[in-house]
């Protein structure tokens, strides 16, 4: 169990955790195939660990972390201009520190594909490749024999930061991952749906896990001028599928003495981060980049709401994070909000409008907010436990070198 988390002590929720179907598609080997055999597992394609930037990189620590503690060996491949410290290990999984060429269009693929030494100098007996774009770089560990696992991610095709030939190649290495890797790791019934239809490809429905959180040190956020149950929140990329300034624009018409907060590094280079920077209300905070995980989980676990605007994706980790840290949710009316919230949170359209009369029922229903509260915590913990992803997992990377060997 990973640092900050509490185990549940009721066992009917314990039990309900173990009968949630989550590995769904292409799993459907024996459970006892090879069970206590170590595998050696390389985790390619993110920015490496200790998780500090993103959804792939906690990923990575979480689920890294508990296969070694299940007896398997894992490398993790990090870039090394993120982590200056360059340490050889980290909770038990390997680290090694191949370049990359930065830049916005050539930074992940560039390192993926200069890991691939590291990666066959290793010897795994396969890859967890993470995102999409890598495709390309897993059909070159495929030409060596190593066989690759692709975690796809959401629809990077649909991010509008991203011009004609970037959609154009997340379309193509879609179709890549599909023809060169063993298997696919979907982390939402609603990507998996679209790689059936569009590809005739399955995959493994194997979504995130959620950290159960709660306040413990409410002091730290007085660095950014906030208190405890005086604020909303919103924490992702600012970027315009985001929607952040729907959500700027509907909190500045609200009559509340509450503040917003809304923590996400902004791109300089943006007009849409420059523009929704350049609001100067006092009640509006923008808190930069927030890594540290204790901050974090008092961001998240001491909000009166949490506004989550995403529209591309599939399982988004924060989403699972404001969900285990018991916030109030307000989200966007998408299908991929909709498999995770469920009916634990409240959907807005996108519309200033709309989300400004959200918002202000959960203020005048402080009763329902918490009921809302209590309902996300619990479906977070009912269906998106650490635990379970690593074992499926893991009795997926199973069948893959089963055969393999076979």
């Amino acid at each position: 169990m990973s640092r900050g988390e509490r185990a549940c002590p009721c066992p009917a929720v314990l039990v309900a955790q173990r009968g949630v179907a989550h590995c769904r598609g292409v799993c459907t080997g024996s459970d006892d195939t090879g069970k206590d055999a170590q595998v050696r597992i390389a985790i390619v394609g993110t920015r490496g660990v200790p998780a500090r930037y993103g959804g792939f990189e906690t990923y990575a620590e979480e689920l890294g972390s508990r296969l070694v503690r299940m007896g398997h060996e894992v490398l993790v491949t990090c870039r090394p201009h993120l982590y200056p410290d360059r340490r050889s290990a980290y909770l038990g999984m390997s680290l090694v520190y191949p370049p990359s060429i930065p830049g916005k269009a050539t930074d992940t693929l560039s390192h993926t594909l200069f890991s691939v030494r590291a990666v066959l100098a290793w010897r795994p007996d396969a890859v967890l490749l993470c995102n999409v774009a890598n495709s390309p770089v897993g059909l070159v560990l495929s030409i060596f024999g190593v066989p690759v696992v692709i975690n796809v991610d959401g629809l990077e095709w649909k991010r509008k930061k991203w011009g004609p030939a970037g959609r154009f190649y997340f379309r193509c290495a879609e179709a890549v991952a599909c023809a060169g890797a063993r298997a696919l790791i979907s982390d939402s019934r609603a990507i998996r749906d679209y790689y059936l239809h569009r590809f005739r490809r399955d995959s493994a429905f194997i979504p995130y896990g959620a950290r159960q959180v709660c306040p413990l040190r409410p002091g730290l956020l007085e660095r950014f001028g906030l208190r405890p149950g005086e604020y909303f929140f919103t924490a992702s990329r600012i970027e315009p599928e985001n929607h952040q300034d729907c959500a700027v624009e509907a909190f500045l018409s609200l009559d509340t003495d509450k503040c917003f907060a809304l923590a996400g590094a902004p791109n300089p280079n943006s007009s849409y981060a420059r523009k929704l920077c350049a609001v100067k209300d006092p009640r509006v905070r923008f808190l930069g980049a927030v890594y540290e995980r204790d901050i974090v989980d008092e961001l998240f676990s001491n909000a009166y709401a949490y506004i989550h605007g995403n529209e591309v994706g599939g399982t988004n980790p924060a989403l699972l994070q404001a969900m285990g840290a018991g916030c109030a949710v307000l989200a966007l009316d998408v299908v991929f909000n909709r498999e995770v919230l469920g009916d634990a949170g409240v959907y807005f359209r996108l519309d200033a409008g709309d989300l400004r009369r959200a918002m202000a029922w959960m203020l005048q229903h402080p009763d329902r907010a918490q009921a809302f509260r209590d309902a996300a915590r619990q479906r977070a913990r009912l269906l998106y436990d650490w635990n379970r992803v690593a074992e499926d997992t893991e009795r997926l990377l199973r069948s893959i070198v089963a055969g393999r060997s076979a």
